[in-house]
């Protein structure tokens, strides 16, 4: 009885690990027969738990929507970091979910062995978050619908606003959701333009209904972060420049984030920055303000801007002189 009841656990934690399985799989995992797992999966029906199953080649098992949730179960590391992930989700820039996050937070710890609420306290103690207001809210239910078209690889239709306020309808294969400091994105196959796109996601009305489901395409790139972090920081501005910094890339990396620009490593007291701007103007204040001596490698014209400017200054300059 104990075996049975360790197997349908583990049964359970593998039908919420992935959207579904074929029995083969399932009988694989478990160490058990085809057979088998069936009579396990009535046994989860009769404990109240929706398991679907699907007949033919191409079908397999999954976990349904019940009246109720279902315990969810976590390995020690999962357990961990869904605690510390909930501390810290009320800054994070999604709408409404800092009070939720608290509720849950405290259900789980009440339930953590005593070993991880150890290593959580641990952590919490230590630690002071430091993170700035975002400049828009998400909205949660919006993220969760986003999340499950990537999972399911379903065809999502949006309503979308562009940075210069341009409003469009989009019909897209959604592949991924990126996360910077303040911000989502999501990352996929815009269907009327043919190329892969990126969409600030509190900036995403959906329309569903959604779907039909799609044979995901391969990725634009193997990192996402950094496909994502060159889109917002240079290919969505007009004015682009390479700027050679005379600082070693690894003092570059704490003055400037991904979302301002992809730094590249020369030697030991240089690196490379690519970055974007709306004009030349922005451009000079944002190279200035990183406080570190540079060349403008491209383009030409930044290098003119920059002597108009220091020609502005220095008259300024010249007139506070008695």
């Amino acid at each position: 009885m104990l075996e049975t009841s360790a197997r349908l656990l583990r049964l359970l934690s593998l039908l919420q690990a992935r959207r579904e399985w074929s029995g083969a799989e399932l009988a694989r995992q478990l160490g058990v027969t085809a057979r088998t797992v069936r009579r396990d999966v009535d046994r989860l029906r009769e404990l109240g738990y929706p398991v679907d199953a699907s007949p033919g080649t191409g079908g397999g098992y999954r976990l349904g929507a019940g009246a109720e949730l279902p315990p969810l179960l976590l390995d020690d590391d999962e357990a961990v970091a869904v605690a510390v992930g909930l501390r810290t989700a009320a800054g994070n820039g999604i709408e409404g979910i800092g009070e939720s996050s608290v509720r849950a937070l405290a259900k789980l710890e009440q339930v953590l062995p005593g070993r991880l609420r150890r290593r959580v306290g641990a952590l919490n103690s230590v630690t002071v978050p430091l993170l700035r207001e975002p400049s828009a809210r998400l909205d949660a239910a919006v993220l969760t619908e986003l999340a499950n078209a990537c999972r399911d690889s379903e065809r999502l239709r949006f309503a979308y606003e562009d940075h210069n306020g341009a409003a469009s309808r989009r019909t897209v294969e959604p592949h991924r959701l990126v996360c910077s400091e303040r911000r989502w994105y999501l990352v996929a196959w815009d269907l009327d333009r043919e190329d892969w796109r990126t969409f600030r996601a509190d900036r995403i009305v959906p329309a569903p209904p959604h779907g039909p489901r799609f044979t995901p395409r391969t990725p634009p790139a193997q990192d996402l972060a950094q496909y994502v972090a060159q889109g917002i920081s240079t290919r969505a501005y007009t004015t682009r420049a390479v700027i050679q910094l005379h600082t070693p890339y690894e003092r570059a990396a704490e003055l400037i984030s991904p979302a301002d620009g992809l730094l590249e490593p020369l030697d030991e007291g240089r690196c490379l920055l690519r970055t974007g701007a709306t004009d030349l103007d922005v451009m000079v204040v944002h190279v200035l303000l990183m406080g570190v001596d540079f060349d403008v490698v491209e383009p030409v014209e930044l290098q003119d801007h920059i002597a108009t400017v220091r020609d502005r200054l220095s008259r300024a300059i010249d007139r506070r002189e008695p």
